[in-house]
């Protein structure tokens, strides 16, 4: 495989193992101190509430999904030890980056500038600004909820073949 790029071989090694069968990302679980902040944020968001249960003081449980998502993700008590604002660099992808930062910002809620990674230096460096030529997966703009549960979106405007 010395011919092959690293994205090349981990596919054609996923593909014979994982041929006709599925596995779907349905759900994130985000820590959190308060769930009803919580669901008012992403609510504000334009999230779909989908569903909410409580069994007593320790167990609570909100499913918000992002319009157009088929992932969504759980607010809650007693869902996970992880500390409130733990969760970093989920990916949220669009298709205009401009338009979403810009419907974020009327939503009151404090995003980066746009930017692009470097990674010739072999660590990753956020550079002001799109990506050359406005690549496909390449600009950025980043948030946080009120639990500081950072969030990364990235611009896809043409999906590379197979996704």
């Amino acid at each position: 495989m010395s011919d092959t790029t690293p994205d090349t071989a981990l596919s054609e090694t996923t593909s014979d193992t994982t041929e006709g069968l599925e596995m779907k990302l349905e759900v994130l679980v985000l820590p959190v101190s308060d769930v009803d902040r919580s669901i008012s944020f992403y609510q504000n968001l334009g999230w779909k509430l989908d569903a909410g249960y409580e069994a007593g003081p320790e167990f609570r449980i909100a499913q918000l999904t992002p319009p157009g998502s088929h992932c969504s993700v759980h607010v809650g008590r007693g869902l996970t030890p992880s500390p409130p604002g733990s969760a970093q660099g989920h990916y949220l992808v669009v298709k205009d980056i401009d338009r979403t930062r810009a419907d974020l910002i009327s939503r009151g809620v404090e995003v980066s500038e746009i930017y692009h990674n470097m990674y010739d230096t072999g660590a990753e460096v956020h550079v002001d600004g799109y990506a050359d030529n406005r690549r496909s997966y390449a600009s950025f703009v980043s948030f946080s909820d009120p639990d500081g549960n950072k969030w990364v979106i990235q611009e896809v405007s043409e999906r590379q073949p197979g996704r």
